[in-house]
């Protein structure tokens, strides 16, 4: 173990990368004639195409297409930046917090009839920026069909965790349906230990580090529903989501110096968690050329906290005992509507609207009892309403010439955001937002894209007011002016498509960013999420998917991702150039997205080979650290390489059951602290405390069908 620990998954990518190139490069021409693609700019899988893979869901399907990554999209707020990179049936779903990768679970496989892969301006369909899109028409005739799973996990650091789910597809008169619900017992845990070294790296302190988190989770309960009515296509979608869970957390520490004592610390959490989402969308043909579709979302959630923190001295006993109680309710309504018009052929000229409202209300009660009784503790910015108005307009044409595409577009943002409470502060913003995507189909599988686009980021409220973070024993403090970072976006990407499983494409990046979101510093002691200034980030991304046969390797493939990008902006504590900070704290990772905006490497390597009623493979993974860079602390996360690996097959009654083992190395999830005297860099190191924890290995069972 000890040796296979340091394999560096860097090494190893960049070795299969120059193996697997090679042959790719040199692949013949008319490999192409393996796929059924229309032309450069629609790439078409039938169904039976995946059969090998054995699918029992649509998801299944869609993540075995070759070079296509889903891209669930951002929920931070408004509609646009949720849509990602995925259709059915020529449509967008119109859902928010429901993740597409959840609906396309709850879709059982023979539903598929085929999937597209978009580029350009294929069917007049509004790209929303992505460069790529998959299609995935479903079947209507065919019955009621519906779809299982049961599956159980193990984890050496967590308590036992089982999980099921269940979805039927059915029609009701003229009503097509899905409905499903997916539930968990809902567990976690890490074990580690915390060292604490002086200035002169000393080691003054150490304690063993643990947590344990149980409960319940409601993922989903799910409706979704189709009919038209008259000439109105409807779609309504619903959804609820319900969480309880405990989180305990019991360390102890023990002095290194002489005379010095041992202490404990016990953090205790309860949280609740309560949301639904309710959604309609109506589209109709208003005319021979001109169709509209309006769109309604309404969002709701709460949420339920309360943490204590203990502190214990062997020998005064109980010297603290702080406990806070959060409430939090979120709430956000869309209205959308979109046009499209098609008088010409060359052109698909859209127009949408859209207007989105959005407040976050939180109370936070504090109090600390040192021993006199329990006192109310006043934390600033932490009781607040923050509410935001916001319009998003934008006009496009995509323009088709031939092999060339052109995708033009002008958009405004317009919103008003205000504070109430501890904070009282209204500020109105407006930005432009021009984009051009130019698309060069070449023939043969090729095809070049340049984009350039001004993009506008979605603030997060919670970034407004003040939070506890017992386990540093520290406060994040909100910043009620913030502004919204803006980006200019440039992007060079070539895709060559060999065959249906011989797939490569790079792309180059080089972002201007104005009012950079990172750590501001209000104080000597404390910062808060804020604009620091201007800075830049490039860098270059690899995606590729390959087939082994060529190595000997029969009905074997290779997935390859690795995205490198560097950034710089100037620190506003030393004035000097530095990195964004890193994204991800302390969380690890089960999956490793390579969408990241501020991790420095990430590489990503997914290997499966499938045989009759068999299938095997497995995952390597990894990413460098990410340092937060605070007033007076830096705060450096990293992890080790992740390692996965599976076994599936279908062999008894046609019910596939797989086999999962996560994390194979049990890698280190590892936290450095550097605190210094005063203002980071500029001053002394007082202390560091580096933080090794370890959440195990994870065996898990998968069993499911479709009835």
């Amino acid at each position: 173990m000890a040796v296979l620990q340091l394999i560096n998954c860097r090494l190893f990518c960049s070795i299969v990368l120059s193996i697997l190139i090679v042959p790719l490069v040199h692949a013949s021409e008319h490999d192409l004639s393996e796929t059924t693609g229309v032309d450069d700019e629609l790439v078409e899988y039938r169904a039976d195409y995946f059969d090998r893979y054995r699918p029992n869901t649509a998801l299944d399907i869609v993540r075995q297409i070759p070079g296509f990554q889903l891209d669930d999209g951002d929920s931070t707020r408004g509609f646009a930046s949720s849509v990602g990179n995925l259709l059915i049936n020529g449509r967008r779903p119109s859902t928010k917090e429901e993740l597409i990768s959840k609906t396309l679970a709850r879709i059982p496989a023979n539903q598929v009839e085929r999937i597209e892969l978009i580029h350009g301006q294929a069917e007049g369909i509004d790209r929303q920026g992505q460069s790529v899109l998959a299609n995935v028409y479903l079947r209507t005739d065919i019955p009621a069909s519906g779809r299982w799973q049961f599956w159980m996990m193990y984890n050496n650091t967590a308590p036992f965790k089982p999980g099921a789910n269940l979805s039927i597809s059915d029609r009701w008169r003229e009503i097509d349906f899905n409905a499903g619900i997916d539930l968990e017992r809902d567990t976690s845990g890490w074990y580690g230990t915390e060292r604490v070294f002086d200035e002169n790296g000393v080691l003054i302190e150490s304690s063993t580090d643990v947590s344990t988190e149980k409960g319940f989770r409601l993922n989903s309960l799910s409706l979704n529903a189709s009919t038209w009515i008259g000439e109105n296509f409807v779609q309504v979608n619903s959804k609820l989501h319900a969480r309880k869970s405990s989180y305990l957390r019991p360390f102890g520490s023990v002095s290194q110096l002489p005379g010095g004592t041992a202490s404990d610390v016990i953090i205790d959490t309860t949280t609740k968690d309560f949301q639904y989402e309710l959604g309609a969308d109506v589209e109709r043909s208003l005319s021979n050329t001109l169709a509209g579709k309006l769109i309604l979302l309404f969002i709701n959630k709460d949420q339920d906290s309360t943490s204590s923190r203990e502190n214990i001295d062997s020998i005064l006993g109980q010297t603290l005992f702080r406990l806070a109680d959060t409430d939090t309710a979120q709430k956000e309504g869309i209205a959308r509507l979109e046009f499209d018009w098609s008088k010409f052929a060359e052109h698909a000229v859209q127009f949408n609207v859209e207007w989105a409202y959005n407040v976050l209300d939180r109370g936070l009660i504090q109090t600390d009892d040192s021993g006199a009784g329990p006192v109310v503790v006043d934390v600033p910015g932490a009781n607040s309403r923050v509410q935001e108005v916001r319009w998003d307009l934008l006009l496009q044409d995509t323009w088709s010439l031939g092999k060339l595409n052109m995708d033009l577009g002008i958009g405004a943002e317009m919103s008003t955001l205000s504070q109430t409470g501890d904070a009282v502060l209204e500020r109105d913003f407006v930005y432009l937002k021009p984009h051009a995507i130019l698309s060069y189909s070449s023939g043969r599988g090729k095809q070049t894209s340049f984009r350039v686009a001004r993009e506008v980021s979605q603030l997060n409220l919670a970034d407004f007011v003040t939070a506890t973070v017992f386990q540093d024993d520290d406060l994040a403090l909100g910043n009620p002016n913030i502004r919204p970072e803006t980006t200019w976006v440039a992007e060079f990407s070539h895709e060559r498509r060999f065959a249906q499983e011989k797939v490569i494409k790079l792309t180059v990046f080089y972002n201007w960013i104005s009012d950079v979101l990172d750590l501001l510093p209000l104080s000597p002691d404390f910062e808060a999420p804020g604009n620091i200034g201007d800075g830049t980030r490039r860098g270059l991304q690899l995606d590729s998917t390959l087939s082994l046969d060529m190595l000997g390797l029969r009905n074997a493939r290779v997935d390859i991702q690795m995205r490198w990008q560097d950034s710089d902006v100037t620190d506003p504590v030393t004035g000097q150039d530095r990195r964004l900070s890193g994204e991800g704290g302390q969380g690890g990772y089960r999956t490793l997205e390579v969408r990241n905006k501020n991790m420095k490497l990430l590489s990503r390597a997914d290997f499966r080979q499938d045989f009759a009623r068999y299938a095997w493979g497995w995952t390597v993974a990894d990413r460098n650290d990410r340092p937060l860079y605070k007033v007076n602390e830096l705060d450096v996360h990293s992890e080790g390489t992740a390692v996965n690996a599976f076994i599936e097959t279908t062999r008894w009654f046609g019910v596939k059951t797989r086999l999962v083992v996560e994390n194979i190395l049990d890698f280190s999830r590892r936290r450095d602290r550097t605190l210094f005297v005063g203002e980071r860099d500029l001053a002394a190191v007082d202390s560091t405390v580096i933080n090794e924890r370890h959440t195990g290995y994870r065996v898990s069972l998968f069993v499911s069908g479709n009835f």
